[in-house]
């Protein structure tokens, strides 16, 4: 099961107050109602390829609304070749539109009504019906965090915006090539929020949870191979020191050299792994700084230098 299906299956099962459940079911049905005139009767057909979600919107019907109403279970034809769950309402679906504010009378509402979005539980709980019915979210275990709810309808999918944002989740929209819009939201901490905000805790917890291991994994990682990196620098850079003292002691001998360029060349000939700062702590009378270790090896180097 992919992380997206384990979120709605966790907000499938949430208990949700008798008056939010409304603004939960009519987002679902704005996103994934069809309303068709069938024999001069209007059917309202909802439609879901995820069993426990259509278990709980036929539930919020059943519970708010006396319909004459039924479940059917059909098989996709193409790709994947999923079931799909059709919630079919024979009679009264217009009365049931109009008070979930989609229809009044035969026109459609296009936005979100206020109703929905001036209250911040009734908010959360449209948000929720709008994920379940059109949203998905990356595994975490990817690395590239991602969350989106699609919406046809472009003044829906501003509203959506507006809603979301309101929550202060940085989320953005954009129009898809193939029609419609969808809302994102790119940040692993906005994502986290917004799942809190639906009341995914569950799913949030589990989010959180790869994603600290996964940053703490890759914070391991980039200092390992800093200090890699850095040991590697400091090998290549001991290899050419000694090729610069072997080149000197050949053409001049490094008993020529002043007292504390020959103290240096000998004590980097006998410790070839050692740093620069375990150098000036390995002479005998006082240690020296790292960086007078540093301009020593520099003064061999360019006399060196001299000799290629």
């Amino acid at each position: 099961m992919s992380y997206a299906a384990e979120v709605k299956n966790e907000l499938t099962r949430l208990p949700v107050h008798y008056e939010h459940a409304k603004a939960e079911l009519a987002a679902f049905i704005r996103l994934n109602g069809i309303l068709k005139k069938i024999d001069g009767e209007w059917l309202l057909n909802i439609e879901t390829e995820n069993a426990t979600i259509a278990r709980r919107m036929y539930t919020l019907i059943k519970r708010h609304y006396e319909v004459q109403s039924e479940i059917i279970v059909r098989k996709k034809m193409k790709l994947k070749k999923n079931n799909v769950y059709i919630i079919r309402l024979r009679s009264g679906s217009q009365p049931i539109l109009a008070d979930l504010k989609i229809l009044d009378g035969l026109l459609y509402h296009g936005g979100i009504p206020k109703e929905f979005k001036e209250d911040d539980q009734k908010a959360r709980s449209y948000l929720r019906g709008a994920f379940l019915a059109r949203g998905s979210v990356n595994s975490p275990e990817t690395g590239r965090y991602h969350l989106e709810i699609y919406s046809p309808y472009e003044e829906h999918n501003n509203d959506l915006l507006e809603m979301i944002n309101h929550f202060h989740l940085n989320a953005k929209s954009l129009q898809r090539k193939n029609g419609g819009y969808i809302v994102y939201i790119k940040e692993a901490e906005k994502i986290a929020d917004f799942l809190r905000v639906i009341g995914a805790v569950n799913s949030l917890f589990k989010f959180e949870d790869i994603r600290i291991v996964r940053d703490m994994r890759n914070s391991v990682n980039r200092l390992v191979n800093c200090e890699n990196a850095n040991i590697n620098k400091a090998v290549n850079a001991a290899q050419e020191q000694i090729e610069d003292i072997t080149l000197v002691d050949e053409m001049v001998g490094l008993h020529t050299l002043p007292t504390h360029l020959k103290e240096i060349a000998y004590l980097r000939l006998e410790n070839p792994e050692a740093s620069l700062k375990q150098l000036g702590e390995l002479y005998p009378d006082k240690k020296i700084s790292k960086s007078a270790v540093n301009h020593r090896l520099r003064k061999l180097r360019e006399l060196a230098d001299t000799y290629r």
